[in-house]
Protein backbone atom coordinates (compact mmCIF):
# COMPACT_ATOMS: atom_id res chain seq x y z
CA UNK A 1 0.00 0.00 0.00
CA UNK A 2 0.97 3.55 -0.23
CA UNK A 3 1.70 5.11 3.06
CA UNK A 4 0.95 8.69 3.85
CA UNK A 5 1.74 11.54 6.37
CA UNK A 6 -0.97 13.91 7.61
CA UNK A 7 -0.07 17.19 9.24
CA UNK A 8 -1.39 20.37 9.44
CA UNK A 9 -1.85 23.64 11.41
CA UNK A 10 1.34 24.73 12.32
CA UNK A 11 1.11 28.30 12.59
CA UNK A 12 4.83 28.86 12.48
CA UNK A 13 5.04 32.46 14.33
CA UNK A 14 2.42 31.96 17.09
CA UNK A 15 3.64 33.55 20.26
CA UNK A 16 2.34 32.79 23.72
CA UNK A 17 1.74 36.22 25.44
CA UNK A 18 4.53 37.51 23.55
CA UNK A 19 6.55 34.53 24.41
CA UNK A 20 8.18 33.03 20.80
CA UNK A 21 7.51 29.64 20.18
CA UNK A 22 10.01 29.30 17.40
CA UNK A 23 12.24 27.20 18.70
CA UNK A 24 9.63 24.76 19.58
CA UNK A 25 8.61 25.03 16.32
CA UNK A 26 11.82 23.93 14.56
CA UNK A 27 11.76 20.69 17.41
CA UNK A 28 8.64 19.63 16.56
CA UNK A 29 8.77 19.84 12.42
CA UNK A 30 12.03 18.14 13.08
CA UNK A 31 10.33 15.52 14.75
CA UNK A 32 7.66 14.98 12.12
CA UNK A 33 10.02 15.18 9.52
CA UNK A 34 12.13 12.38 11.60
CA UNK A 35 8.84 10.19 11.60
CA UNK A 36 8.17 10.64 7.74
CA UNK A 37 11.65 9.04 7.47
CA UNK A 38 11.25 6.05 10.05
CA UNK A 39 7.90 5.74 8.86
CA UNK A 40 9.11 5.09 5.81
CA UNK A 41 5.97 7.30 4.37
CA UNK A 42 5.62 7.73 0.76
CA UNK A 43 4.05 11.04 0.27
CA UNK A 44 3.70 14.19 2.37
CA UNK A 45 0.25 15.95 3.34
CA UNK A 46 0.30 19.57 4.70
CA UNK A 47 -3.40 20.56 5.33
CA UNK A 48 -2.98 24.28 5.85
CA UNK A 49 -2.21 27.10 7.90
CA UNK A 50 1.64 26.82 8.24
CA UNK A 51 2.06 30.14 8.89
CA UNK A 52 -0.04 31.90 11.61
CA UNK A 53 -0.25 35.77 9.43
CA UNK A 54 -0.44 36.31 6.29
CA UNK A 55 3.04 38.45 6.46
CA UNK A 56 4.81 36.23 8.32
CA UNK A 57 8.21 37.20 9.56
CA UNK A 58 12.06 36.19 8.03
CA UNK A 59 12.34 33.45 10.73
CA UNK A 60 8.78 31.99 10.67
CA UNK A 61 9.72 31.47 6.58
CA UNK A 62 13.06 29.85 7.02
CA UNK A 63 11.24 27.36 9.74
CA UNK A 64 8.68 26.70 7.59
CA UNK A 65 10.61 26.25 4.24
CA UNK A 66 13.18 24.63 6.23
CA UNK A 67 10.99 21.83 7.52
CA UNK A 68 9.10 21.93 4.47
CA UNK A 69 12.87 20.63 2.48
CA UNK A 70 13.21 17.98 4.94
CA UNK A 71 9.70 16.08 4.70
CA UNK A 72 10.93 16.75 0.64
CA UNK A 73 14.17 14.75 1.45
CA UNK A 74 14.96 11.56 -0.85
CA UNK A 75 12.51 12.66 -3.36
CA UNK A 76 9.70 12.38 -1.25
CA UNK A 77 6.63 13.89 -2.77
CA UNK A 78 4.85 16.86 -0.45
CA UNK A 79 1.71 18.44 -1.18
CA UNK A 80 0.39 21.74 0.67
CA UNK A 81 -2.77 23.60 0.63
CA UNK A 82 -2.85 27.18 1.72
CA UNK A 83 -5.21 27.64 4.49
CA UNK A 84 -7.24 30.59 6.31
CA UNK A 85 -3.77 32.15 7.92
CA UNK A 86 -1.84 31.43 5.16
CA UNK A 87 -0.81 34.24 2.62
CA UNK A 88 -2.24 32.67 -1.05
CA UNK A 89 0.46 35.06 -3.41
CA UNK A 90 2.83 34.71 -0.75
CA UNK A 91 3.11 30.96 -1.34
CA UNK A 92 2.10 31.34 -4.85
CA UNK A 93 5.40 33.36 -5.49
CA UNK A 94 7.71 30.46 -4.29
CA UNK A 95 6.23 27.90 -6.01
CA UNK A 96 8.38 27.66 -9.04
CA UNK A 97 11.24 26.75 -5.97
CA UNK A 98 9.40 24.46 -3.97
CA UNK A 99 8.11 22.74 -6.94
CA UNK A 100 11.45 22.29 -8.21
CA UNK A 101 12.12 20.45 -4.92
CA UNK A 102 9.02 17.84 -5.01
CA UNK A 103 6.85 20.62 -3.02
CA UNK A 104 3.65 20.92 -4.68
CA UNK A 105 1.68 24.18 -3.29
CA UNK A 106 -1.93 25.07 -3.94
CA UNK A 107 -2.55 28.41 -2.79
CA UNK A 108 -5.89 28.76 -4.33
CA UNK A 109 -8.86 26.58 -5.56
CA UNK A 110 -8.07 26.09 -9.66
CA UNK A 111 -9.79 23.66 -12.03
CA UNK A 112 -8.84 20.17 -12.28
CA UNK A 113 -6.89 20.68 -15.35
CA UNK A 114 -5.42 23.65 -13.85
CA UNK A 115 -3.89 22.05 -10.95
CA UNK A 116 -6.77 21.54 -8.78
CA UNK A 117 -6.34 17.68 -9.17
CA UNK A 118 -3.08 15.85 -9.51
CA UNK A 119 -1.91 12.56 -10.11
CA UNK A 120 1.46 10.45 -8.50
CA UNK A 121 2.68 7.39 -8.56
CA UNK A 122 3.70 6.99 -5.30
CA UNK A 123 4.36 4.05 -2.69
CA UNK A 124 3.50 1.08 -6.05
CA UNK A 125 0.24 2.93 -6.53
CA UNK A 126 -1.28 5.83 -8.20
CA UNK A 127 -2.94 8.32 -6.61
CA UNK A 128 -5.57 11.08 -7.58
CA UNK A 129 -5.25 13.76 -5.23
CA UNK A 130 -8.35 16.88 -5.19
CA UNK A 131 -7.15 19.91 -3.78
CA UNK A 132 -8.76 22.71 -1.65
CA UNK A 133 -7.60 25.36 0.07
CA UNK A 134 -9.57 27.02 2.04
CA UNK A 135 -12.41 28.37 0.77
CA UNK A 136 -13.08 32.08 1.37
CA UNK A 137 -16.66 33.43 1.46
CA UNK A 138 -15.89 36.23 -0.29
CA UNK A 139 -14.76 33.76 -2.61
CA UNK A 140 -17.46 31.40 -2.97
CA UNK A 141 -20.67 33.61 -2.15
CA UNK A 142 -21.05 36.23 -4.33
CA UNK A 143 -21.18 40.00 -3.75
CA UNK A 144 -24.80 40.18 -4.23
CA UNK A 145 -26.26 37.43 -2.25
CA UNK A 146 -24.00 38.61 0.90
CA UNK A 147 -25.62 42.28 0.25
CA UNK A 148 -29.40 41.15 -0.54
CA UNK A 149 -29.73 37.70 1.13
CA UNK A 150 -30.47 36.65 4.66
CA UNK A 151 -27.75 34.40 6.26
CA UNK A 152 -29.26 31.71 5.88
CA UNK A 153 -29.10 32.08 1.96
CA UNK A 154 -25.72 33.00 2.28
CA UNK A 155 -24.64 29.89 4.49
CA UNK A 156 -26.22 27.92 2.31
CA UNK A 157 -24.77 29.09 -1.17
CA UNK A 158 -21.65 28.75 0.31
CA UNK A 159 -21.86 25.28 1.32
CA UNK A 160 -23.77 24.20 -2.07
CA UNK A 161 -20.80 26.06 -3.71
CA UNK A 162 -18.20 24.10 -2.21
CA UNK A 163 -19.81 20.84 -2.52
CA UNK A 164 -19.73 21.31 -6.17
CA UNK A 165 -16.46 22.27 -6.17
CA UNK A 166 -15.67 19.34 -4.34
CA UNK A 167 -17.57 17.03 -6.90
CA UNK A 168 -15.63 18.78 -9.77
CA UNK A 169 -11.95 17.88 -7.91
CA UNK A 170 -12.94 14.81 -7.10
CA UNK A 171 -14.36 13.47 -10.71
CA UNK A 172 -11.14 11.57 -11.63
CA UNK A 173 -11.47 8.89 -8.97
CA UNK A 174 -11.31 5.77 -9.87
CA UNK A 175 -11.51 2.38 -8.82
CA UNK A 176 -7.92 1.12 -9.32
CA UNK A 177 -6.26 4.83 -7.92
CA UNK A 178 -5.88 5.64 -4.22
CA UNK A 179 -8.31 8.41 -4.15
CA UNK A 180 -7.48 11.48 -1.73
CA UNK A 181 -9.03 14.61 -0.64
CA UNK A 182 -7.05 17.72 0.75
CA UNK A 183 -8.80 20.43 2.08
CA UNK A 184 -8.30 23.00 4.68
CA UNK A 185 -11.60 23.95 5.65
CA UNK A 186 -14.72 23.59 8.53
CA UNK A 187 -16.60 20.46 8.17
CA UNK A 188 -19.80 19.84 10.27
CA UNK A 189 -19.77 17.95 13.11
CA UNK A 190 -15.71 18.73 14.10
CA UNK A 191 -15.10 19.85 17.51
CA UNK A 192 -12.60 23.09 17.68
CA UNK A 193 -9.80 22.41 19.71
CA UNK A 194 -9.70 26.45 21.13
CA UNK A 195 -7.30 28.45 18.63
CA UNK A 196 -9.07 28.68 15.77
CA UNK A 197 -9.57 31.92 14.29
CA UNK A 198 -13.32 32.43 15.39
CA UNK A 199 -14.90 34.36 12.04
CA UNK A 200 -14.04 30.99 9.78
CA UNK A 201 -15.50 28.60 11.91
CA UNK A 202 -18.62 29.62 12.36
CA UNK A 203 -21.54 28.53 10.70
CA UNK A 204 -21.63 30.36 7.77
CA UNK A 205 -18.58 28.42 6.66
CA UNK A 206 -19.17 25.11 7.84
CA UNK A 207 -19.82 22.69 5.08
CA UNK A 208 -21.59 19.26 5.07
CA UNK A 209 -19.70 15.81 5.59
CA UNK A 210 -21.37 14.42 2.75
CA UNK A 211 -19.56 16.85 0.29
CA UNK A 212 -17.44 14.64 0.25
CA UNK A 213 -17.78 11.45 -2.32
CA UNK A 214 -17.24 7.71 -0.96
CA UNK A 215 -14.73 7.05 -3.87
CA UNK A 216 -12.45 8.68 -1.40
CA UNK A 217 -10.22 6.53 1.37
CA UNK A 218 -8.79 9.33 3.08
CA UNK A 219 -9.88 13.07 3.19
CA UNK A 220 -6.68 15.01 5.22
CA UNK A 221 -8.27 18.08 6.46
CA UNK A 222 -7.06 21.54 8.17
CA UNK A 223 -8.36 24.22 10.33
CA UNK A 224 -9.40 22.03 13.68
CA UNK A 225 -6.48 22.22 16.05
CA UNK A 226 -7.74 18.88 18.02
CA UNK A 227 -6.94 15.67 15.90
CA UNK A 228 -10.45 13.80 15.20
CA UNK A 229 -12.17 11.67 13.04
CA UNK A 230 -16.09 12.81 11.46
CA UNK A 231 -18.81 10.41 10.50
CA UNK A 232 -19.33 10.80 6.94
CA UNK A 233 -19.58 8.72 3.14
CA UNK A 234 -15.70 8.78 3.61
CA UNK A 235 -12.87 8.37 6.06
CA UNK A 236 -12.64 12.31 7.27
CA UNK A 237 -9.86 13.27 9.59
CA UNK A 238 -8.28 16.20 11.00
CA UNK A 239 -4.79 15.91 11.98
CA UNK A 240 -4.76 18.99 14.57
CA UNK A 241 -1.78 20.98 15.01
CA UNK A 242 1.22 19.90 16.39
CA UNK A 243 1.44 22.45 19.51
CA UNK A 244 -1.17 23.29 21.78
CA UNK A 245 -1.36 26.58 20.77
CA UNK A 246 -3.08 28.58 23.46
CA UNK A 247 -4.77 28.30 26.62
CA UNK A 248 -7.57 26.93 24.90
CA UNK A 249 -6.05 23.86 23.34
CA UNK A 250 -4.64 22.02 26.86
CA UNK A 251 -6.65 19.18 26.21
CA UNK A 252 -5.69 18.51 22.61
CA UNK A 253 -3.04 16.02 22.35
CA UNK A 254 -0.40 16.98 18.98
CA UNK A 255 -0.67 13.49 17.03
CA UNK A 256 0.23 13.21 13.00
CA UNK A 257 -1.68 10.93 10.96
CA UNK A 258 0.32 7.76 9.37
CA UNK A 259 -1.97 6.32 6.69
CA UNK A 260 -1.55 3.22 4.46
CA UNK A 261 -3.95 2.90 1.85
CA UNK A 262 -4.62 0.90 -1.74
CA UNK A 263 -7.09 1.18 -4.48
CA UNK A 264 -10.21 -0.22 -3.18
CA UNK A 265 -9.93 -0.63 0.60
CA UNK A 266 -10.62 1.21 3.68
CA UNK A 267 -7.53 2.97 4.81
CA UNK A 268 -5.70 2.53 7.65
CA UNK A 269 -4.78 5.35 9.92
CA UNK A 270 -2.61 5.43 12.71
CA UNK A 271 -1.96 8.76 15.25
CA UNK A 272 1.43 8.89 16.25
CA UNK A 273 2.17 11.50 18.98
CA UNK A 274 3.94 14.46 18.96
CA UNK A 275 6.36 15.21 22.43
CA UNK A 276 8.74 17.84 20.78
CA UNK A 277 6.42 21.40 22.09
CA UNK A 278 5.70 22.29 25.60
CA UNK A 279 2.39 21.44 27.08
CA UNK A 280 0.20 24.60 28.16
CA UNK A 281 -1.78 24.35 31.92
CA UNK A 282 -3.91 26.84 33.61
CA UNK A 283 -3.13 26.65 37.70
CA UNK A 284 -6.03 28.85 39.94
CA UNK A 285 -6.23 28.78 43.18
CA UNK A 286 -4.29 31.23 46.41
CA UNK A 287 -0.35 32.57 45.79
CA UNK A 288 1.07 30.34 48.11
CA UNK A 289 -0.83 27.13 46.54
CA UNK A 290 -0.22 27.83 43.01
CA UNK A 291 3.45 28.41 43.70
CA UNK A 292 3.93 25.19 45.60
CA UNK A 293 2.31 23.49 42.54
CA UNK A 294 4.02 25.36 40.15
CA UNK A 295 7.89 24.92 41.55
CA UNK A 296 6.64 21.61 41.89
CA UNK A 297 8.94 19.58 38.67
CA UNK A 298 6.31 16.78 38.94
CA UNK A 299 3.41 19.19 38.20
CA UNK A 300 4.68 21.24 35.27
CA UNK A 301 7.95 21.14 34.40
CA UNK A 302 8.92 22.94 31.31
CA UNK A 303 5.04 23.64 30.55
CA UNK A 304 3.78 26.87 29.32
CA UNK A 305 1.89 27.94 32.55
CA UNK A 306 -1.05 30.16 32.89
CA UNK A 307 -2.07 31.55 36.67
CA UNK A 308 -4.94 32.89 37.49
CA UNK A 309 -5.28 33.92 41.48
CA UNK A 310 -8.24 33.92 43.79
CA UNK A 311 -7.33 36.48 45.93
CA UNK A 312 -7.49 40.26 45.69
CA UNK A 313 -5.14 42.08 43.17
CA UNK A 314 -2.09 44.38 44.66
CA UNK A 315 0.31 46.27 43.82
CA UNK A 316 3.42 43.87 42.59
CA UNK A 317 1.57 40.66 42.75
CA UNK A 318 1.74 39.99 39.12
CA UNK A 319 6.26 40.29 39.56
CA UNK A 320 5.78 38.24 42.40
CA UNK A 321 4.80 35.55 40.93
CA UNK A 322 6.76 35.73 37.42
CA UNK A 323 10.02 35.86 40.23
CA UNK A 324 8.64 32.60 41.61
CA UNK A 325 7.20 30.87 38.62
CA UNK A 326 9.60 31.66 35.56
CA UNK A 327 7.66 29.61 33.47
CA UNK A 328 4.36 31.94 33.62
CA UNK A 329 3.07 33.76 30.96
Amino acid sequence: PMRLLHTSDWHVGKAIRGRSRAQEHQAVLAEIAGIAEREAVDLVIVAGDLFDTSTPTAESERIVYRALLDLAAGGRPVIVVAGNHDSAPRLQAVAPLSEASGIRVASAISPADGGGAVELAVGGEVAQVALLPFPSQRYVVTADLLLSGDAADAHAAYADRVVRIVRTLTDRFRADTVNLVVAHLMVMGGAMGGGERGAHTVFDYWVPATAFPPAAQYVALGHLHRAQQLAGPAPLHYCGSPLQLDFGETANDPVVNVVDVRPGAPARVRPVALTAGRRLRTLRGALADVIARATDVGTVSDDHVRIVLDEPARAGLADEVRAQVPNAV
